[in-house]
Order: C-alpha cells, then sequence, then structure tokens
C-alpha cells in the first residue's frame, strides 16, 4: 500500500537556521515596483525579507545553518554519514551544495546529494531521512533546506518579485533506540502543473508549451494558491486518518510559508486554528525550501514548540509536489 505507515527509528536532535544580514523592507520594494507597505501585507502577510549579498550563494548559507546548529546545540557533525540538501537554486549545476557542505566541515565518510523539490523541500528530506534512518542504512543524516531566490527573482514581476527572500535551515536526523519522532508521511505530485510554477534551464518547452522568463522564477500566482488550498487539507486529513489523531491533538501547524493568505484559506478548510500555526514569511519572506525550518525555529525560540509537541509540517510548491509528516518534536 503506497503511504503506509511503519515504525519510526529516528528523531530530529538538532535545528539551526541563518539568513543574510540585508533587510529589505515593504518600503524598499515599492523603490523598485510599483507597490506599497499596505498592498503587500494585505496580500501576502510580509513586512521584509533578506537578501544574500552578491557574492553569498546556496552553499555559503546552508554552512551557516549547520554551524549555527553546532553552536546551538554542541552537536558534532564529524560523524554525518549522509548529507541532503534540498534545494533549487544551487550555486552550480554541479557538484552538488552537499559536497561544499562535506568539504567545508570535513566531515570524512559522508554520502552527499541535492534534492530537488522546491517549497516542499525539507519535507522530503525529512522524510527520506527518516527512511534511510529507519531502515537500518544511515545512523546520522544532515538535512539542510536552503535557497538564494533572490537570484532568480525577475524583479520587473510586481507580483512575485514581492515574495521573496533567501535563507536556509539545518537538521540532523538521527537513530533513536526508543520510540521514533516519524508518526506518519503523506507525498504527491501532479506535473501537469509544472507550467504554473517553473524557472527554464535547458528546455523552454514544457508539457509542449513554449516557456518565458529567461532563467527566471515564473509563478501563476492563483493557479498555485488554488492547488494549494485544493491539495493541501486532503493531505492533512490523510495524515490525520493515518494516525488516528484529529486536529485538537496537533500542537503546532508548520505549512509552507509561502503567503499568509493561502495559510489562512487552508486552516480554514483544516479545522487547525491560525493561532497554532508557525509561519516565518512575515519577517524573512518566502524562502522556498527554508520557510518550514526557518518558522521551527522562531517557534522554539519563543517556546510556541515544545518538547513532545506533535507537529504538522506540509511543503508544497514547484513540480507541482507536495508533502506533509506528523513528527514528535524533541
Amino acid at each position: 500500500m503506497p503511504n503506509a505507515p511503519f515504525v519510526s527509528k529516528a528523531r530530529i536532535s538538532a535545528l539551526g537556521t541563518y539568513v543574510p544580514e540585508r533587510i529589505v523592507t515593504n518600503d524598499d520594494m515599492s523603490r523598485i515596483v510599483d507597490t506599497n507597505d499596505e498592498w503587500i501585507v494585505q496580500r501576502t502577510g510580509i513586512r521584509e525579507r533578506r537578501y544574500a549579498r552578491e557574492d553569498e550563494y546556496t552553499s555559503h548559507m546552508c554552512i551557516a545553518a549547520v554551524q549555527n546548529m553546532i553552536d546551538r546545540h554542541g552537536v558534532s557533525v564529524h560523524d554525518v554519514d549522509h548529507i541532503i540538501v534540498a534545494t533549487h537554486t544551487p550555486d552550480l549545476p554541479f557538484p552538488s551544495v552537499a559536497c561544499l557542505v562535506q568539504a567545508h566541515f570535513g566531515i570524512p565518510a559522508a554520502g552527499a546529494i541535492d534534492l530537488n523539490a522546491t517549497c516542499a523541500g525539507f519535507v522530503y528530506g525529512l522524510h527520506h531521512a527518516n527512511a534511510l534512518v529507519t531502515s537500518g542504512l544511515h545512523r546520522k543524516i544532515l538535512v539542510i533546506a536552503a535557497d538564494t531566490l533572490t537570484k532568480i527573482t525577475n524583479f520587473e514581476d510586481r507580483t512575485t518579485c514581492i515574495l521573496f527572500g533567501d535563507g536556509a535551515g539545518a537538521a540532523l536526523v538521527e537513530q533513536t533506540d526508543g520510540e521514533g519522532a516519524f508518526l506518519a508521511h503523506h507525498l504527491g505530485s501532479d506535473g501537469t502543473g509544472g507550467p504554473q510554477l517553473y524557472r527554464t534551464g535547458i528546455a523552454a518547452t514544457l508539457n509542449g508549451q513554449e516557456l518565458g522568463g529567461n532563467g527566471k522564477l515564473v509563478q501563476n500566482g492563483r493557479e498555485v494558491y488554488k492547488f494549494a488550498v485544493s491539495t493541501v487539507p486532503k493531505g492533512v486529513d490523510a495524515l490525520l486518518a493515518r494516525t488516528g489523531l484529529s486536529s485538537a491533538d496537533i500542537d503546532g501547524f508548520v505549512p509552507h510559508s509561502a503567503n499568509t493568505r493561502i495559510i489562512e484559506s487552508i486552516c480554514e478548510r483544516t479545522g487547525i486554528p491560525f493561532e497554532k500555526t508557525l509561519c516565518s514569511n512575515e519577517y524573512y519572506g518566502n524562502t522556498s525550501a527554508a520557510t518550514i525550518p526557518l518558522a521551527l525555529q522562531l517557534g522554539v525560540d519563543d517556546g510556541r514548540v515544545k518538547p513532545g509537541d506533535l507537529l504538522l509540517l506540509y511543503g508544497f510548491g514547484g513540480g507541482l509536489v507536495h508533502a506533509g509528516l506528523i513528527v514528535r518534536w524533541g
């Protein structure tokens, strides 16, 4: 049976994050395109975002997030045996960002791969790490989610450039002798929706359709909204049904922080109170794969996320893809 539940033997043991120093406010955006603070806040919930330096790339942010994790928790990455970096904005087509991270920290014996599930990347990365650890193939996996979206943003498109920022998050997924932290997963995709959110590369056509964008991100916001608010609630229902839980049992809902209006609509359809939702877009913008770990870190820092809490993580984005997990924190 696809997505059948199994007994996890993995837990998330540490978390760290990074955002660039440069703050770009809505007033700053109004000097780039025809917009204003009120218009942006009402439609997206975003007030600020962070921009990477011209010479700062995804690997630099990944390394900074891992170092933050080490500093916060006193953990070592020297014995990590696999590295997964979730990104769709790698420094280079190859070598992978994961290899650049491995080299920086001098990790002696680790597999290294980049995973592209766009804005669902962190959830996909955790899911794969859980499977590899639970199967016994690996013991300690470094999962990093990072994107430098400002490198691929079209700053002449007022409907998309206001959304995006840069950031990174890192987590350790380790084998545990006790009960694993991963209770349920739900994954899905709809490749027919690819033309609604894409970036051109070697090919300039998709599903027989000519694409524009010149290597910049292109998004049909209305269609992505429809995909998210119709797909994510069904995925949430599937996760709850698989575990026998109700929405009231969830201590924290951590969706991809694409847009506050999308999240509010998802909450209305799932019955999860918006007050239980952890978001990172208000002051970091839409950081793609990094929004969920950034929101988690904010929740940990302000006490909204506590050891033992049941968290429901749900990512969605280009592909179109989506992925959800229920995990026990700490």
